[in-house]
C-alpha cells in the first residue's frame, strides 16, 4: 500500500470535485428548464422556482463540504504518530496497553501509538479473524494451553493458515507479555486471513497475520449479584456460535440491548428455545435438587473457564455442597425457578445472577454454591497445578 505521505493534495482534489459537482448541478437545472418548458402556467413556475432554490441549496452546502475538506491535512508518518499519541494521552481508560506483537512489523511494540493494524487487513474490513484469550494471574498465563487450543481450532474452522507452528506462537505470546512486565491482566491475540487487498475473497493475501497485546484493567473487581434480561438478538447459529470468531456484531447489539434495560448481560436461547449462552460467557445453574446444570457445549462456544468449573466442582460434591453435575438441554423455566444461576468466563469468572428479566432466582441473593466456585477459581488462578498455570519468563 502506498504511503501517507504520497497521497495528493485534497485541496486541489476537492476543488475539481466541487466544480463537477456545480456542473453537474448546471446541467441538471438546464434539463429541468427545458422539460419544464413544455409544461404551463404556474405549474412551469413553481417547479422551475424549486430547481433554483434546490440549485441554491446545493450550491451552498457544497461549498461548505469543500472549505471543510480543504482544512484536512496531509500527515507525514512522524506527525500521525504523534497524532494517534496525543489522541491516546486525552483519552482517559480504565485499560492499559502495555505490549503489543505484530507479525507485520515481526516485533513488540510498547507504544500505544504504534499498536495498529493494516486498513486492508481482511480482519478489518471482512471480519475474517479469530481470537482468545487468558488471564494473567501474579505473573502466570491461566489456562494458556487450553485457550491456545481453542484459538488453532477456531483458525481451522474459519480456514486460516497458520502464519507459525503452536510452539512458534505460543512462544511469542510468553514473549510479549514478558515484554509487558504485567503481572496482573490479561493477554489477547488474534489470527487474521492477513492484508492485501480489500476484495471478498482473501486468495491475493501473500500471509496470514498474528496479533497479540497485553491489557492492564484498573477496573475494581465486582462479584456482586447482576440482573440479566432475554436477548432479542438473534443468537449465531451453531457453525459461528462454536468459533471464536471476531464477527462480534450480535454479541455486542446483545450487551447493548442489556444495558439499555438496566441488566449487565443478555441471555441467548438456541433455535430450539433452550437457554444457549451470555454475549461473551457461559451460564450455569443450581437446581433445586443441586445439581451443577450447564447448556451443553454442541451449539455454542466451548468455554474454557466453564470447563474448568466443572472440573473443579467435583470438590463440592466430595463436600456436599451438590450432589451431582450435568450438561444438556435447560429450558427457561429450570433456569428461571433454580436456586441459583451464574454466568462464567475469563473476564467475569463466576457472577452471580440474581435476577432474570422480571424473576427474582432463588431468594435474590448471590448463592453459596456460586461464591464457592468463585472462591476455586481464584484459588485456581493463584496456586492451581501447573496443567492451568505457565509462568511467564520476564
Amino acid at each position: 500500500m502506498g504511503s501517507v505521505s504520497a497521497l495528493t493534495n485534497p485541496i486541489s482534489k476537492s476543488s475539481l470535485f466541487h466544480s463537477k459537482l456545480i456542473d453537474h448541478s448546471l446541467n441538471s437545472s438546464f434539463t429541468s428548464k427545458n422539460l419544464s418548458f413544455l409544461r404551463s402556467g404556474s405549474q412551469n413556475l413553481q417547479l422551475r422556482t424549486l430547481k433554483n432554490s434546490c440549485f441554491q441549496s446545493n450550491a451552498v452546502k457544497n461549498e461548505t463540504k469543500s472549505s471543510q475538506v480543504s482544512d484536512v491535512p496531509i500527515l507525514s508518518l512522524t506527525e500521525a504518530i504523534e497524532r494517534m499519541r496525543t489522541s491516546r494521552e486525552n483519552f482517559q481508560s480504565k485499560q492499559h496497553y502495555l505490549a503489543m506483537y505484530s507479525s507485520i512489523f515481526g516485533g513488540i511494540t510498547t507504544d500505544p501509538a504504534a499498536m495498529v493494524i493494516p486498513m486492508d487487513d481482511h480482519m478489518v474490513h471482512r471480519g475474517h479473524g479469530v481470537f482468545d484469550t487468558a488471564a494473567i494471574m501474579d505473573g502466570y498465563l491461566y489456562e494458556l494451553d487450553q485457550h491456545l487450543d481453542r484459538f488453532l481450532g477456531s483458525a481451522v474452522m474459519a480456514k486460516i493458515k497458520l502464519p507459525f507452528d503452536r510452539e512458534t506462537i505460543r512462544t511469542i505470546l510468553l514473549k510479549t507479555v514478558s515484554a509487558s512486565n504485567c503481572k496482573k491482566g490479561s493477554l489477547r491475540y488474534w489470527l487474521s486471513s492477513g492484508p492485501g487487498d480489500f476484495q471478498l475473497s482473501p486468495s491475493n493475501c501473500p500471509q496470514s497475520s498474528l496479533y497479540a497485546i497485553v491489557i492492564e484493567d484498573q477496573s475494581p473487581s465486582d462479584h456482586k449479584g447482576i440482573k440479566v434480561i432475554t436477548s432479542s438478538i438473534p443468537i449465531k447459529p451453531p457453525q459461528f456460535a462454536t468459533m471464536k470468531s471476531v464477527n462480534y456484531l450480535p454479541n455486542a447489539l446483545s450487551k447493548m440491548e442489556a444495558e439499555e434495560n438496566n441488566a449487565y448481560a443478555a441471555i441467548w436461547l438456541d433455535q430450539d428455545g433452550y437457554i444457549a449462552e451470555g454475549p461473551n460467557m457461559n451460564v450455569a445453574f443450581v437446581t433445586k435438587e443441586k445439581e451443577l446444570l450447564m447448556p451443553k457445549f454442541d451449539k455454542i462456544l466451548s468455554g474454557c473457564t466453564a470447563k474448568r468449573v466443572l472440573v473443579l466442582a467435583e470438590g463440592l460434591v466430595k463436600e456436599g455442597k451438590l450432589r451431582g453435575i450435568r450438561t444438556g438441554d435447560v429450558t427457561v423455566e429450570e433456569g428461571k425457578n433454580s436456586d441459583e444461576m451464574m454466568l462464567i468466563g475469563s473476564g467475569v469468572l463466576v457472577r452471580a445472577v440474581v435476577q432474570w428479566d422480571n424473576q427474582v432466582i432463588g431468594d435474590g441473593n448471590e448463592g453459596p454454591v456460586t461464591q464457592a466456585l468463585l472462591n476455586l477459581i481464584l484459588e485456581d488462578m493463584k496456586s492451581g497445578p501447573a496443567a492451568v498455570r505457565v509462568a511467564v519468563p520476564y
